[in-house]
């Protein structure tokens, strides 16, 4: 008789994972491939609601006409997204890599710190802080951060009136100061980001520039930052994602009013418009940085 052979390692290990990923790749399918291929649908149809029934017409560019050519806010509001996103993505980068850089320092108490950092991911994401700005009606994970801390707090508008700065640069600074408590709020998860990368930077590359004579701004422009080239793709992908997503979108929360209105074929067109113009334009920007940065640095 012959003896069966055993399945190698490498077979069972493909065996295994492939069992355990199994229940992911059913769940992917039924909740993001299947309404994927439904929303394009939607793009291209008007959907009424029968009794019983939900008829879907083909339309085809009609939605997308009606969203760029006669829908009065969609432009205004896709401006005001992307201005709203300047000055906030530098922002949270800065901030949440600054964090990382004082977090991963070796001091007492530095468990308890990054602790506290990340508990504004925690509070964010729960009921019980908006329970206690409800009064106020302002919603903790959106724009009610600064205009119900940041204004009880510091009167920006009165500070830089007596600073006597030009208009627009006091018109900048009134925008960003008041963004502060929101940009703290949307760093815990990219601050934990960076300190994973910090944390994968050898000991031996900092040994050596220190054995070369660099100070601690030419380490971190040669060193740190480098070697955090592929972690910084990584928190800037997700940095856009939580942006361009979040309620407090013009375009996203005009979409979502629309949804309650069953108007989904118009709201579906604007947020795949929307989408797509934001994947140009994020293109526009990471091509030039994978070939003038990321390879450089690699």
């Amino acid at each position: 008789m012959k003896k069966k052979k055993h399945a190698g390692v490498e077979r069972l290990k493909s065996r295994y994972g492939l069992m355990f990923v199994t229940p992911f790749i059913i769940g992917l399918i039924l909740f993001f491939v299947f309404p994927l291929i439904s929303s394009v649908q939607y793009m291209f149809s008007r959907i009424r609601f029968e009794p019983g029934n939900t008829v879907i017409t083909w339309t085809g560019l009609k939605n997308i006409k009606y969203v760029l050519f006669e829908d009065p806010h969609f432009i205004n509001n896709v401006v005001k997204g992307f201005s709203t996103f300047a000055y906030s993505f530098p922002l949270i980068l800065v901030v949440s890599l600054v964090m990382a850089i004082i977090l991963v320092q070796d001091f007492k108490g530095r468990v308890l710190f990054r602790g506290i950092s990340f508990m504004t991911v925690i509070i964010a994401s729960g009921v019980v802080i908006e329970y206690v700005l409800k009064y106020q009606g302002a919603d903790i994970t959106g724009a009610g951060v600064e205009t119900s801390i940041m204004e009880d707090m510091i009167d920006v508008e009165s500070i830089l009136t007596v600073l006597g700065l030009p208009t627009q640069i006091s018109k900048y600074f009134q925008v960003v100061l008041s963004s502060i408590m929101t940009v703290i709020w949307n760093s815990g998860i990219q601050t934990l980001l960076f300190i994973s990368g910090l944390q994968a930077i050898p000991d031996q590359m900092y040994e050596v520039s220190k054995v070369e004579g660099a100070t601690k701004w030419e380490e971190f422009w040669f060193v740190t930052f480098p070697m955090l080239s592929k972690i910084l793709v990584l928190v800037s992908a997700f940095t856009v994602v939580e942006l361009f997503t979040s309620k407090t979108d013009r375009v996203v929360s005009s979409a979502y009013t629309m949804m309650q209105s069953q108007n989904y074929h118009e709201s579906t067109a604007m947020l795949w418009v929307y989408f797509l113009i934001l994947g140009i334009v994020i293109a526009l920007i990471y091509i030039p940085f994978n070939k003038y940065c990321l390879k450089r640095w690699e």
